[in-house]
C-alpha cells in the first residue's frame, strides 16, 4: 500500500471528512449501515476495518479507500461509539491530538463535536440517565491553567525541563525589573534559618547586578583554588552569603551564569545558574505499598520492583546532594527520609523498625508509619519531627504514594514530584466505561480519581519514557488515556490532563553500576559466585533449581530473566529458538523464570506458562540446548550470571509483548551483553536498533529468531562485531541511562519547578483548592464503598514498645487507613 495521505496541520477531520466519504459514497453509506445494525456499542479500530472488509468484499476497490483520505482519517481512529443513526469517531492523528466527529448513518452528514459531546455520547451505552443528566459532575482541570504555556510538538512532549529553562528566559528578559522575582526567590533561600547566596542588601535586580560586577573584579585577584573561607566577610559586606561555591573558582563561575542571566537571558546560562542554586537538602521519597524492605521482601505481596528502584534512587539521590552541598561551600548534611507503611507481621523482615538506616548511605533512612490508623499517628507530624522541618521536596512513586506525597505537599507547600510507575488505566480496556464491572475487584473508581488528582496536583512528572506520557503511533500512552474519560455515575472527566504540559520529564533510571559493571572490569568481579554459577549453567543435574542441560558448552549463550507470564513472553522466545535450526546450530539457550514444577505456584497465568514450557521443551527435543534456571533473587550473582554470559559471547534477549521500561535491558547492557529487546514498548527507546543493540517483534517469532541468528553469524565472521556492538551498548548506557543522570535531572527539576511554583503561585493555589474540592467532597466518599480488609488477628510481636504498638484488628478498608476517610 503507498504512504497515505496526512492531515495538514491547518487541516481539521470536521473539514476533510466530508469530502473524504462524499468520494467513497457509496462504499461508506453500506459500511455504517453495518456498522450501526448491531445497536449501542463501542467499536476498536480493528472491529471497523473487520466490518469494511465484509461490505467491501473487493480487495482493489478496499485498498483503493483505505489509501485516501478517507483510509487515513479511519486508521487514526481509537475508538468509534454507535448510537443509531450516528457513530461518533474519536481521531488521533499525532500523539497528544485528538478530535471528536460524529457521522449520520442516514445522510453521512458530519459534525465536529467536543470532547465533552464525545463523552456524553459515549455514556449512552452503559448509562443513559447519567448521559442526559445535566446535574452530572464534570472534572476540567484544564480550565485551571488557562494562561499557563504548552508545548506544541509531539516530539517535545517530555522535555518540560528544557522547555521551562526557555520560558523563564522570556520571562526575565526585557528590562532589569523583570528579573525582580529572580532576586525575590534567592532572598527566599535559606538552611536552617541561615541565609543563602543573598541577603536583604542586595534586595533589587539593579543592586545584585552591581554587586556581582564588583565581586567577579576581585575573584579575578585570586588562585581559584582559593577556599570561600578566605573571603566570607568581605563578600557578606557586599550583600552575599554562603552557597555560592566552595572556592574562588566555583564562585566566579556560578557569578558569572548569573550575570549573564541578568544582562541577556539565555536558556543555557539560566539552566547552569540554577543546578549550582542550593535549595534541596531535606528529601522525602513515599512508596506506600507492600513490603518496602532491604532484604527478604521481594515476592511478598504487592513487593517487587519498586523497592529497588526506590532505594536505588536514594543512593543516587543522596550521593548527588553530597556532592552539590560540598561544591557549594556549605556544611549541611542532607536529610532523605523513604516513608513507607509499619506492618507489625512483618514475615520475619524489618518492615516492623519505625527508623531504618539506608544500607551503603550516611544520612538516609526509611520511616515506617501507620498512617491514618486507629493509633491515630500523622505522618506529617513524623516527618517533621525528624527531619526538624519541612522537607524540601517530595517525591510520590505509585498511586497511592502519589496520593499520600501530593496531600502532604499541598498541606507543607512543598515542591511535588510523582512517578507513577504504571497507571492501570490503560491495563484494562474501557476500564472507565465499564468501571462497575470491575470496581468489586479492582476499585478502578478510586483508583482513577487517586491517579487524576495526583498528577494535576504535581509541580514536575517523571516519567522513564516517552511511551509512558503520550504512547505510539498508533497507541495512547498510560498518562495519555487520562486526557478526557468518564466514570459513569461518578464523573464525566473533560480534561484530566494534558500531555503537553510541560510538567512532564523523561527521566529514565539506571542500575546500581557498582553491582552491574561489564564483564571486562576483571579485577571487580564477583568471583566468588562463579562456582555456583558453573553448576547453574552447566551442570547436566536436573534439580529443584535448574532442568535440562547444554551439551556444548562451547557455543555462546542467549538468556533471558524474567517473570513466567504471557506477557514476559519467555514460553514464545523458547518456542521461537525450538523452530529455528540455524540458531540452534549457533547458540544455546538459558532461561531464568518461574518454577518448573506448576503445582509450587499460585498464579494460573504461571502454570499455564510452566505447562507450555514443558510441552515446547518436548515438542522441539530441547534438552542438550536448553537450560531452565528456576526464578533468582540475588541481585550480585544476577549481575555476574550476565556477565559469565557475556564471556560466552552470548547475548540477552528481551521477547515481551509490551515492556514498560526495561530494567533487565539496562542491567545487561551495563555488563557488556549485546541486546535483542522488544520493539513494544520502553526497550524501543533504550536501544539505537543496529547500533547499540536490536528491537525484535515479539509478534513475529521468525522475524526476531532470525535477527538473533544473522547477529551470531556476523560474529562467526568477524571476530570484533561482537566487540563493537558490546562496547556502542555500554556507550549507550553512560549517555543515557545512569543514576547519576537520573539524580541530576531530578534535583534540578526540584530546584526549577520551585522558582515556576513561586512565579504562578495564585495559579497554583486556585487548582489546588479545586483539587481539595474533589477530594474532599468525591474522593473520601468513594474510599467508603471499598470492601473492608479483614485481617486475622496478627501475633504478638518481640518488639520493643518504643518502635511500635501492635495494630488492633482492622476496621477499615487500605484506602481509608491511608487516605483517612
Amino acid at each position: 500500500m503507498s504512504s497515505s495521505p496526512i492531515l495538514k496541520r491547518s487541516e481539521s477531520v470536521i473539514d476533510t471528512m466530508p469530502e473524504a466519504l462524499r468520494q467513497s459514497r457509496y462504499h461508506m453509506k453500506r459500511c455504517f449501515t453495518k456498522y450501526i445494525e448491531q445497536g449501542k456499542r463501542l467499536m476498536k479500530l480493528h472491529h471497523l476495518m473487520a466490518e469494511m472488509e465484509t461490505v467491501i468484499d473487493d480487495k482493489f476497490e478496499r485498498t483503493q479507500v483505505l489509501e485516501g483520505l478517507l483510509g487515513y482519517i479511519l486508521c487514526t481512529t481509537q475508538e468509534a461509539v454507535v448510537i443509531p443513526p450516528h457513530v461518533a469517531f474519536a481521531i488521533r492523528p499525532n500523539p497528544g491530538f485528538w478530535e471528536f466527529v460524529k457521522v449520520s448513518s442516514i445522510d453521512l452528514s458530519v459534525e465536529g463535536i467536543t470532547a465533552t459531546d464525545y463523552l456524553k455520547f459515549k455514556e449512552m451505552i452503559v448509562d443513559e440517565n447519567w448521559a442526559n443528566d445535566a446535574n452530572a459532575l464534570e472534572l476540567d482541570f484544564g480550565a485551571m491553567d488557562f494562561d499557563a504555556p504548552r508545548l506544541t510538538l509531539s516530539s517535545s512532549i517530555g522535555n518540560g525541563l528544557n522547555f521551562i529553562t526557555k520560558f523563564l528566559t522570556s520571562k526575565l528578559n526585557g528590562p532589569l525589573e523583570k528579573a525582580q522575582p529572580l532576586v525575590d526567590y534567592l532572598l527566599s533561600l535559606n538552611y536552617q534559618g541561615e541565609k543563602l547566596m543573598i541577603n536583604e542588601t542586595l534586595n533589587t535586580a539593579l543592586k545584585l547586578q552591581g554587586a556581582l560586577i564588583v565581586a567577579e573584579a576581585a575573584l579575578s585577584l585570586l588562585p581559584r583554588e582559593t577556599p570561600y573561607t578566605s573571603f566570607e566577610n568581605r563578600f557578606k559586606e557586599w550583600g552575599f552569603e554562603k552557597g555560592w561555591g566552595d572556592n574562588a573558582g566555583r564562585v566566579m563561575e556560578t557569578m558569572r551564569y548569573l550575570s549573564e542571566v541578568l544582562q541577556a537571558p539565555d536558556s543555557v546560562n539560566m539552566e547552569r545558574f540554577f543546578s549550582r542554586v542550593p535549595t534541596t537538602f531535606n528529601v522525602v521519597l513515599f512508596s506506600v505499598h507492600g513490603y518496602f524492605g532491604q532484604a527478604d521482601v521481594l515476592g511478598l505481596p504487592d513487593t517487587g520492583g519498586q523497592v529497588v528502584y526506590v532505594l536505588d534512587q536514594v543512593l543516587a539521590l543522596e550521593e548527588e546532594l553530597l556532592l552539590r552541598i560540598k561544591q557549594q561551600g556549605l556544611n549541611a548534611k542532607p536529610h532523605i527520609l523513604v516513608v513507607t507503611r509499619l506492618i507489625p507481621d512483618a514475615k520475619g523482615n524489618t518492615c516492623n523498625q519505625e527508623l531504618e538506616p539506608v544500607l551503603k548511605t550516611k544520612h538516609s533512612h526509611i520511616l515506617r508509619v501507620p498512617f491514618r490508623t486507629e493509633s491515630g499517628i500523622d505522618a506529617t507530624k513524623k516527618i517533621l519531627e525528624i527531619m526538624e522541618g519541612k522537607p524540601d521536596l517530595i517525591i510520590g512513586n505509585y498511586t497511592d504514594g502519589n496520593l499520600v506525597a501530593s496531600l502532604m505537599a499541598n498541606k507543607l507547600g512543598v515542591t511535588l514530584g510523582t512517578i507513577a510507575h504504571a497507571l492501570e488505566k490503560t491495563k484494562y480496556e474501557d476500564s472507565d466505561l465499564k468501571w462497575k464491572e470491575l470496581d468489586s475487584k479492582y476499585h478502578f473508581s478510586c483508583q482513577f480519581t487517586a491517579d487524576t488528582i495526583a498528577m494535576n496536583s504535581a509541580d514536575f512528572i517523571i516519567t522513564s519514557t516517552y511511551q509512558e506520557i503520550a504512547g505510539s503511533k498508533d497507541r495512547p500512552g498510560q498518562y495519555e488515556s487520562h486526557t478526557a474519560f468518564t466514570l459513569p455515575g461518578i464523573s464525566r472527566v473533560v480534561s484530566g490532563i494534558n500531555i503537553f504540559d510541560p510538567k512532564f520529564n523523561i527521566a529514565s533510571p539506571g542500575a546500581d553500576q557498582t553491582v552491574y559493571f561489564p564483564a571486562t572490569e576483571k579485577l571487580k568481579r564477583f568471583t566468588s559466585f562463579r562456582p555456583a554459577i558453573d553448576e547453574l549453567l552447566f551442570s547436566k543435574i536436573e534439580n529443584d533449581q535448574h532442568i535440562g542441560y547444554l551439551e556444548d558448552k562451547k557455543k555462546p549463550i542467549i538468556f533471558s530473566m524474567a517473570r513466567l507470564d504471557t506477557v514476559k513472553n519467555i514460553s514464545g522466545l523458547t518456542e521461537w529458538y525450538g523452530k529455528n535450526k540455524r540458531l540452534r546450530n549457533l547458540v544455546n539457550l538459558v532461561i531464568v523464570a518461574g518454577f518448573f514444577d506448576p503445582s509450587k505456584s499460585k498464579d494460573r497465568e504461571e502454570i499455564a506458562e510452566i505447562k507450555k514450557m514443558h510441552t515446547i521443551i518436548e515438542m522441539y527435543q530441547l534438552k542438550g540446548q536448553l537450560r531452565w534456571i528456576a526464578a533468582q533473587t540475588d541481585k550480585n550473582r544476577n549481575s555476574e550470571l550476565y556477565r559469565c554470559i557475556a564471556d560466552t559471547k552470548g547475548a540477552f534477549v528481551q521477547p515481551a509483548l509490551y515492556e514498560a521500561f526495561g530494567l533487565t535491558v539496562i542491567e545487561a547492557m551495563n555488563c557488556g551483553l549485546p541486546t535483542f529487546a522488544t520493539n513494544q514498548g520502553g526497550p524501543a527507546e533504550i536501544i539505537v536498533d543496529g547500533v547499540s543493540g536490536y528491537h525484535i517483534d515479539p509478534n513475529n517469532g521468525d522475524e526476531s529468531s532470525n535477527k538473533i541468528a544473522d547477529f551470531f553469524q556476523k560474529c562467526k565472521e568477524d571476530a570484533e562485531f561482537w566487540n563493537r556492538i558490546s562496547s556502542a551498548a555500554l556507550s549507550r548506557i553512560y549517555e543515557c541511562y545512569t543514576w547519576k543522570i537520573y539524580a541530576n535531572k531530578m534535583l534540578n527539576m526540584g530546584t526549577i519547578y520551585g522558582f515556576w511554583r513561586q512565579l504562578y503561585k495564585d495559579q497554583k493555589l486556585a487548582k489546588q483548592r479545586y483539587i481539595q474540592m474533589l477530594y474532599n467532597l468525591q474522593f473520601r466518599n468513594l474510599v467508603k464503598t471499598v470492601p473492608l480488609s479483614v485481617s486475622a488477628p496478627a501475633p504478638q510481636l518481640a518488639i520493643p514498645k518504643e518502635i511500635v504498638k501492635v495494630q488492633p484488628k482492622r476496621t477499615q478498608s487500605r484506602f481509608s487507613r491511608l487516605f483517612g476517610a
